[in-house]
């Protein structure tokens, strides 16, 4: 990237968060609301540097730039498991479970599951087989969405309800409570992602070429996607499921520092995810009252470039 560009992203960073924190302060009890807007903009900026950082690490590993977690199943697996845990414990025991024991459960579940459903496939598919990859995500995502489906309607309406409030949430109220458990397990796993930033550029040369120039290519996909679901199982847990704000993220990213090293493409996804994440979520919420929805915003923006990299035929 370079350093003028660098510049621009760091200043709207800077601006982003300068609004949100000090926009329309009054002059009584600043620092209990300072100490609000605070918490609220590290859960969004955790948020953003999560799914930014995990979209780009399972580009990747599937060597293709139009796949992200959620179309992969990833968020469909957390829905699964959130009901699940419903149907099993009650609606009692569901509420009574620690936040930090029921967040690290979660995490820990959902990342031996992906990595054993997906390790197999994208750890051997040669790259002509990514069409059956993407095809295999998409079927195990509609399966573990039907199986939480089922499960629902299978609850009484008081449990249904607690499903719908523990699975869905959005960006104007994360869930505060787990934040410190989401940044224990976030920030040592962004920070082994940028330790591993060589290993990742001979992984984005693809197989035979990691392999051939000594890069234990089965054991870093494996790492790789352990990184993704946990960063994933994060940005779930804290806000709910979104499926495309990754995609215009990793896409910005390589758009703005095309053939940049791992570390760097990592970073500048991480600022671009927090500049959009904060700078939205301020706009509708200052700006237009809350009267329209951030995430469906971005899930609509995040479609249309989906289709868009489609077309431009974006695949490799």
């Amino acid at each position: 990237m370079r350093p003028r560009t660098a510049l621009v992203v760091a200043l709207l960073l800077a601006l982003a968060v300068a609004l949100w924190l000090f926009q329309g302060l009054g002059p009584g009890n600043r620092p209990f609301v300072l100490g609000l807007r605070a918490t609220k903009l590290a859960a969004l900026a955790l948020v953003a540097a999560s799914v930014g950082m995990a979209t780009v690490l399972f580009q990747t590993v599937a060597q293709n730039r139009i796949l992200t977690p959620a179309i992969m199943g990833f968020d469909a697996l957390y829905l699964l498991i959130q009901s699940l845990a419903v149907a099993t414990l009650g609606t009692v025991g569901f509420a009574m479970l620690p936040a930090g024991a029921k967040f690290a459960a979660e995490t820990l579940l959902m990342t031996a599951v992906a990595v054993a459903l997906f390790g197999a496939l994208l750890g051997r598919a040669a790259p002509e087989a990514i069409g059956r990859t993407i095809l295999t995500g998409v079927v195990l995502g509609i399966l573990f969405r039907s199986g939480a489906t089922l499960i629902a309607r299978m609850l009484d309406p008081n449990a249904h309800a607690v499903v719908q409030a523990a699975s869905f949430a959005d960006f104007g109220r994360p869930a505060a409570g787990t934040l410190g458990w989401a940044a224990a397990v976030a920030l040592p796993a962004m920070a082994l992602a940028l330790a591993l930033g060589p290993r990742l550029d001979l992984l984005a040369l693809g197989r035979e070429r990691a392999v051939s120039l000594g890069l234990p290519h089965r054991a870093m996909v494996l790492v790789t996607l352990a990184l993704v679901a946990l960063l994933t199982a994060v940005s779930t847990a804290l806000v709910g499921p979104v499926a495309f704000f990754g995609l215009i993220v990793a896409g910005l990213a390589h758009a703005l520092a095309p053939g940049a090293r791992h570390r760097v493409l990592l970073l500048t996804a991480a600022a671009l995810a927090a500049t959009l994440l904060i700078g939205g979520q301020w706009a509708f919420e200052r700006l237009l009252g809350l009267r329209a929805t951030l995430s469906v915003v971005i899930e609509f923006a995040g479609g249309i470039f989906f289709l868009a990299l489609l077309l431009k035929g974006r695949i490799r």
